[in-house]
Order: C-alpha cells, then sequence, then structure tokens
C-alpha cells in the first residue's frame, strides 16, 4: 500500500512511539467495532488521524518541520486508516456455511 508523505509521517511516528502507538491501536480496534463497515470505520479515521497530525503539527517535530516545509493544507489519511484496519482490527467474522454448501 502507497501512503502519502503525510500518512507515512504518521505512521512512522506512531511506530516509534509506544504509547501514541497504542493508542492509536486502541481507537482502531473500537472504530472498527463500532461502524457498519470498514469503510465508515476508515472514513472516521481518516477524520481523527488528520485531526491528530494537526494537533501534533502546533508542537512536536517532526510535524512542526513538515508543515513548515509543505504547509498545513489537508491531506487524505484513508490510506494510513484501511491500512491500520488491516493491520490492528481483526477481521469481521465470516459467516459460517450451511449444509450442503461447497
Amino acid at each position: 500500500m502507497s501512503l502519502n508523505r503525510s500518512e507515512k509521517l504518521v505512521q512512522d511516528y506512531l511506530l516509534s512511539h509506544t504509547e501514541e502507538r497504542l493508542y492509536w491501536q486502541d481507537r482502531v480496534r473500537r472504530e472498527a467495532a463500532a461502524s457498519e463497515d470498514v469503510h465508515t470505520a476508515a472514513a472516521v479515521l481518516d477524520r481523527e488521524l488528520w485531526r491528530y497530525f494537526e494537533e501534533r503539527a502546533t508542537v512536536v517535530e517532526p510535524f512542526c518541520g513538515f508543515v513548515r516545509r509543505e504547509g498545513g493544507a489537508r491531506t487524505s489519511m484513508r490510506g494510513l486508516a484501511e491500512l491500520l484496519l488491516r493491520l490492528w482490527a481483526p477481521a469481521p467474522a465470516r459467516p459460517k456455511a450451511g449444509p450442503g454448501a461447497v
């Protein structure tokens, strides 16, 4: 999966900061459980990840430097949201095959 620069920055940050990663793992799992499908969960997480990016950009490097260089225009976090759902959310339960199913 290809991530844009903003998504990659967030992913790298989460992987290098255990407390942040644990928070987001829980957040992703809760959203996956609460949403009607993976697409809805990804849309919600896209917005939440962008809010997180904006908040981090006011106080933490490398986010501050990124915004100084690249600007602070809204960037999609949908790819990262979908990746995190695949990595951290349990796979949806498959319906059991009934009698005579192949």
